[in-house]
């Protein structure tokens, strides 16, 4: 296979989950109403808060809007990864996917094509998310948008490699939305998306140790640290290290001999 082939792949994936989204637009609007409806109701329910992970000396009183505002990008990457497994679901029951995984090329490129085509989308309506965020006081650092993306890019990658994962070991499409939920909620709730680490250590050991536990947890400070020109190096080795292993999972699953196929067959 020549270079031009992997091109080609990629290209089509890509450009085919581009389709797919901006033919369902109720989607876009779900992804981007979804935040800003958190980011309304808590924003006047709760006005400061302490900003332990953006600003030093951490005792320093910041809107509250300002802290969840990257914990509601790392919900939009963590939807977006989930309903891009969830096409993957869709694309098995229909048997296109069957199709794309015969073809000559490697599998694990097959499957980082699909996760960097969930990527660009998400990507895309993080930075509209805050482009609207700024009206509500969302004002980071100008070179902010440009040092985040690499932790979007990454932090989305993860994501949508966990919901890879969950696709390939999910058999039918009924059963994905209650999977989903068990575990979104729980990933995003017990996370620092909406309050400081160290709330939750004085309210509860157990919990704080569960949160930082979770891989979204370290999605969400790396994004809050790169939206303000800094460097999480905890988070973006354990980001960095969850993509690994959530990919690696995933390739396994869809692996004719051991993953979804051979099972399949076997029910058949």
């Amino acid at each position: 296979m020549r270079p031009v082939h992997y091109y080609r792949c990629m290209r089509g994936i890509v450009w085919r989950e581009a389709l797919r989204f901006l033919n369902q637009r109720g989607r876009f609007l779900a992804a981007l109403v979804r935040p800003l409806v958190w980011l309304l109701i808590f924003a006047t329910g709760f006005r400061f808060v302490l900003g332990v992970s953006i600003i030093p000396p951490y005792q320093t009183y910041i809107p509250y809007q300002v802290y969840i505002a990257p914990g509601l990008i790392g919900m939009i990457l963590l939807f977006q990864g989930m309903q891009s497994s969830l096409s993957m679901v869709w694309d098995r029951e229909t048997g296109s996917m069957r199709t794309l995984l015969v073809s000559p090329l490697p599998r694990w490129y097959l499957l980082l094509s699909k996760l960097i085509a969930a990527v660009i989308v998400s990507v895309l309506q993080a930075y509209v998310f805050l482009i609207i965020g700024y009206f509500w006081g969302i004002h980071p650092p100008r070179w902010g948008y440009l040092t985040v993306l690499p932790a979007l890019i990454l932090s989305g990658m993860m994501l949508s490699a966990l919901g890879l994962f969950l696709s390939s070991v999910i058999r039918q499409l009924q059963n994905f939305a209650g999977v989903m939920n068990f575990v979104i909620f729980p990933m995003f709730f017990a996370s620092s998306a909406l309050y400081p680490l160290w709330t939750v250590k004085q309210a509860n050991e157990k919990l704080y140790y569960l949160c930082m536990a979770n891989p979204f947890t370290h999605a969400v400070e790396l994004v809050r640290f790169a939206l303000y020109e800094k460097f999480n190096h905890v988070a973006f080795a354990v980001v960095g290290g969850c993509l690994v292993l959530f990919a690696i999972l995933a390739i396994v699953g869809y692996d004719p001999g051991r993953g979804l196929i051979a099972r399949r067959q076997g029910g058949e």
